[in-house]
């Protein structure tokens, strides 16, 4: 499967949960169409397990860059798997993972609940089946070295699905930051408050989602934090609250609110802060800025959206655009993740850099 129909398109546009996904699917449509798409020679069969509202979205996302043959499709709901069936109607359905691994695929997408992620993804990689999963890859930091390990052994790709790295700019961003044009990069501010919350009650158990807003937003700040500055976090200083009332740690509930400092080993510091429910006056309020001594550079979301962003490079009061919107970023991850797939299925040791964004946040809940 290739790309999708108008007609799988107009299925897909239909299985909005809530969301504004006619705009969100108007501008991956633009993104995707911006240039030649270059498929790989060999195209690694995948699998796709959990067909909710993210899993559909990677699959519409994957199957449009052509990267990809789309070989079987499996979820506990008939009318999820029928649904995603409309936009791979070639693909085997199932209802749960082993549906999926007798298929013997090149890879395996999880988009299942969080407490499921890591054992699934041991099962695929025991099978010697690569991992794409969405985060958190495991809800522990030692959950997550069990899937590393699992990853090492089978000699197996394993990713997660860290979108923000690829938002059109954020790639410049970290280009600025090694090359040392912005100089010495000493401060980071990565914030995403989200005016409401999970829609699914299993967000709200800690034991089946292993945190609240800092597990579902956060990592993917922790993660920008630790791939731009690319060394130890030597300390950790972090507030949790739950409906105003701060959190003692451990922390044993899920929280709804977050500040938190990382102080690196070269004395840089982040402050990373996320929510859900907040009263921000949007829908949302997205920002990750990196100041260095030679300049700095930012991501701002426009208008409250989910989806849109601007990226520039400051010079003092000057300032100059980097990247802006339409911007089809929410697959490149996954896309990215199936190109290497395809060029080799080995175990790459970039994968380390998921335990040490599972360790950060274990030490931001106090569980270590």
């Amino acid at each position: 499967m290739s790309a999708l129909s108008t007609q799988g398109r107009g299925a897909l546009r239909a299985l909005d949960e809530g969301r504004d996904w006619e705009a969100a699917e108007t501008s991956a449509e633009a993104g995707l169409k911006t240039g030649p798409r270059s498929a790989p020679e060999r195209r690694p069969r995948l699998g796709f397990l959990g067909l909710g509202w993210i899993g559909r979205n990677r699959l519409v996302a994957l199957a449009d860059t052509g990267t990809a043959d789309i070989v079987g499709l499996a979820d506990p709901s008939p009318e999820a798997t029928a649904e995603a069936a409309r936009l791979a109607p070639e693909a085997a359905r199932g209802s749960d993972l082993e549906s999926l691994l007798n298929l013997s695929p090149d890879g395996i997408v999880i988009a299942t609940p969080s407490a499921l992620h890591a054992s699934q993804a041991v099962a695929c990689l025991e099978r010697g089946i690569a991992v794409f999963c969405q985060k958190p890859l495991g809800r522990t930091h030692a959950e997550t070295r069990q899937v590393i390990a699992a990853a090492q052994a089978a000699d197996r790709l394993l990713g997660a699905d860290f979108s923000y790295r690829h938002v059109r700019g954020i790639p410049e961003i970290h280009r600025l930051i090694r090359s040392g044009e912005l100089g010495t990069v000493y401060a980071m501010d990565l914030v995403f408050h989200n005016a409401y919350g999970p829609d699914k009650p299993w967000f709200y158990d800690l034991e089946q989602s292993g945190g609240g807003c800092v597990m579902d937003l956060g990592s993917h700040l922790v993660d920008l934090a630790l791939w731009m500055a690319n060394e130890p976090v030597a300390a950790i200083d972090s507030r949790l609250f739950r409906q105003g009332k701060r959190l003692p740690k451990p922390v044993r509930q899920v929280e709804d609110y977050a500040a938190v400092k990382l102080d690196f080993e070269s004395g840089a510091i982040a402050r990373v802060a996320c929510s859900w429910d907040l009263s921000a006056g949007r829908d949302a309020v997205i920002e990750f800025a990196f100041y260095g001594t030679q300049g700095a550079a930012a991501l701002h979301n426009v208008e409250g959206s989910f989806f849109d962003f601007t990226v520039e490079r400051f010079y003092g009061t000057r300032r100059e655009l980097i990247a802006s919107y339409p911007d089809a970023w929410g697959g490149r991850a996954l896309a990215a993740w199936a190109r290497r797939l395809a060029e080799s299925p080995r175990f790459d040791a970039e994968a380390e850099s998921l335990a040490e964004v599972s360790n950060v946040i274990d030490g931001i809940y106090g569980w270590r």
